[in-house]
């Protein structure tokens, strides 16, 4: 029901004086400081190695990125503009300690392959 009353309340309190409007706070997704945060570091691995001779490049990401955040933050922080990215969810394994017997949970997360066109190299 408040998508019903939200102009109602909006003009009685632009009607009151005295009462303060708060202007909507938005986002601005393109700054270098605002992605910095979304890739985490490298994920240097075996088959990360060999995908790097082929001009892609892996990385661990927030859990909240976008293939467009990706690509903006690869773009911002390497100078580099990717051709494509793809986004994997890491699922998170259920691990048995041998000693104790006990449960734990290793976490997942989240990884990008970012491809880059011939000639455009990335320095890790």
């Amino acid at each position: 029901m408040a998508l019903f009353s939200r102009k109602k309340t909006e003009e009685t309190k632009e009607s009151a004086p005295g009462a303060e409007v708060k202007a909507p706070v938005q986002q601005n997704h393109g700054s270098a400081g605002n992605l910095a945060h979304v890739l985490q570091h490298a994920r240097i691995t075996e088959k990360s190695t060999m995908h790097n001779e082929m001009g892609s490049y892996v990385f661990n990401v927030a859990d909240g990125a976008s293939k467009r955040e990706v690509a903006q933050a690869v773009k911002a922080l390497y100078g580099v503009r990717p051709r494509m990215v793809r986004v994997v969810t890491v699922p998170k394994k259920v691990k048995r300690n041998m000693r104790t017997g006990k449960i734990g949970i290793r976490g997942g997360g989240k990884k990008a392959y970012v491809y880059l066109k011939k000639g455009d190299t990335i320095n890790l």
